[in-house]
């Protein structure tokens, strides 16, 4: 008893510092790349002030997109829409540069694409090398995974140090998508943790360093801009030389200190195209095909509940992402919020949610997952009903509270659930078929609920989203009854 009691301490204790290992890994990666958000806006600037080439043939497009939905022209909204035709890497994706809004600056992982099925691809084809492309090495090694992809990061954030045109600089976002893998590694990681409970706190650990890095990382680049200008350097190269410093920094400390958690008899199960292709279709994503021709099957009770979680975190992620894209427009047309009201706006949620993770979300008892994940979705329908109807500050305020509380629990409590399923050999899989249904919802949604927006209006776009959130709560249902049994 005294072995088994021994060897559940060891494991606590690995698992308690595999989780602060991951932790701060993620927060230096998160502050290197939040610096450039806040000076995306200023960016696109600098390069339509240079008759860029590139950038005005983009341009044309989105004038036309601007056209056919309704958007004032005005240059706020005209910097946000740049990139609706435009590609520009971002977070394991080719994103839509939606710059001028603090909401693409407070969360990514994770906002909106453009040409939004790359997203998928990129992120996917991450996990296909975790798992199968790359050499045996990689294959097994979370620790080689993240030094090759941090390597990327680096040779990125250098290449956006020298650019001086926007060719090199769509360049740096195309290097810098690809290789941002080590958020999914790092999520891979926490799966693989043998207790549930660490796992919990794991991933609410996770959500902590978003909501930190997507709070200080943007201040600290505006603040860096703002140095650098006045040194006679173009605005954006300290922050860029300071990424690079965050990103050499990260490199040196997962070399020294992340302990690999793949376990020597984990092996690959399988291989080949179809495995490919499994990862890469959109409908066997929401299928987890990977994971149902794996030699080691789930149940198919288990495999059915698997993809009734994976259609609750598209559904959620589609809903939320369009909202929270559009917070921004509703702020500037009904309040007049400046960039500097926004981005209090924003530190005033990103807080919320650190608390609200730091402090209850990685507290939940393994089993109470669903239920709070269900009571934050049923929050989330007053805070947007609120947001869309307010008519002052204090009324927005009161709303962003409710948002705040349920955006700091739903992912965190649903990527724990579904770390629960699948055996050792299959989690990682399992997780990145997961981010890779998350980054086609943040494609798709913000288009779709920008659309909306403009064409029937601020109230009327909130209250329809608002009461959509019915059918995540009734997917989340099926989950609970099927766990059940």
């Amino acid at each position: 008893m005294s072995a088994v009691n021994k060897s559940k301490e060891d494991e606590g204790n690995f698992s308690t510092k595999v989780i602060k290992i991951v932790f701060i890994i993620l927060l230096l990666d998160l502050l290197g790349f939040t610096l450039i958000l806040p000076l995306l806006p200023s960016i696109l600037d600098h390069y339509a002030e240079s008759r860029d080439g590139v950038y005005q043939s983009l341009q044309t497009v989105v004038d036309w997109f601007r056209e056919a939905v309704g958007i004032p022209l005005e240059k706020k909204y005209n910097s946000v829409l740049f990139g609706v035709p435009g590609i520009t890497c971002n977070r394991g994706s080719v994103r839509l540069i939606w710059p001028a809004t603090p909401a693409y600056a407070h969360h990514s992982e994770e906002n909106i694409t453009f040409l939004g099925l790359f997203k998928v691809l990129f992120i996917t084809v991450r996990s296909v090398r975790k798992h199968k492309a790359l050499s045996p090495e990689l294959t097994h090694s979370h620790l080689i995974g993240c030094l090759v992809f941090q390597l990327g990061l680096m040779s990125s954030y250098a290449v956006w140090a020298v650019s001086r045109s926007f060719s090199m600089f769509l360049l740096f976002r195309v290097i810098g998508g690809i290789c941002k893998g080590n958020v999914s590694l790092c999520t891979a990681i926490i799966a693989d943790l043998p207790c549930p409970k660490a796992r919990n706190r794991g991933m609410a650990m996770i959500g902590v360093a978003f909501s930190l890095g997507f709070t200080v990382g943007p201040l600290m680049g505006a603040y860096f801009a703002i140095t650098s200008k006045a040194t006679g350097n173009v605005f954006y190269l300290t922050p860029a030389l300071l990424a690079l410093a965050f990103s050499t920094a990260d490199l040196l400390f997962i070399w020294l200190m992340l302990p690999e958690t793949l376990t020597k008899d984990v092996k690959a199960l399988s291989s080949g195209c179809g495995d490919c292709r499994d990862l890469l279709h959109p409908l066997s994503l929401f299928y987890f095909a990977a994971v149902s021709k794996k030699k080691d099957q789930l149940s198919r009770n288990g495999m059915q509940s698997l993809r009734v979680l994976g259609l609750v975190y598209f559904c959620y992620l589609f809903l939320f992402s369009g909202l929270e894209f559009t917070l921004s427009f509703l702020t500037h047309q009904r309040f007049q919020f400046t960039s500097m009201e926004q981005g209090k706006m924003f530190f005033f949620i990103g807080v919320i949610m650190a608390l609200i993770q730091g402090g209850y979300a990685r507290r939940i008892k393994p089993g109470q997952h669903i239920r709070a994940v269900r009571m934050a979705i049923i929050a989330l329908i007053p805070a947007f009903v609120i947001i869309g109807l307010s008519w002052n500050v204090t009324m927005l305020y009161i709303g962003l509270s409710l948002y705040s509380f349920a955006a700091a629990i739903v992912v965190p409590c649903l990527s724990t659930l579904v770390s629960d399923h699948g055996s050792a050999s299959q989690k990682g899989t399992v997780m990145g078929i997961l981010r890779s249904l998350g980054a086609l919802a943040r494609a798709l949604g913000p288009v779709v609920s920008s659309s909306v927006y403009w064409i029937a209006g601020a109230q009327t776009c909130f209250l329809i989203t608002s009461a959509s959130f019915v059918l995540p709560l009734a997917l989340l249902g099926i989950a609970r009854r099927l766990k059940e049994e």
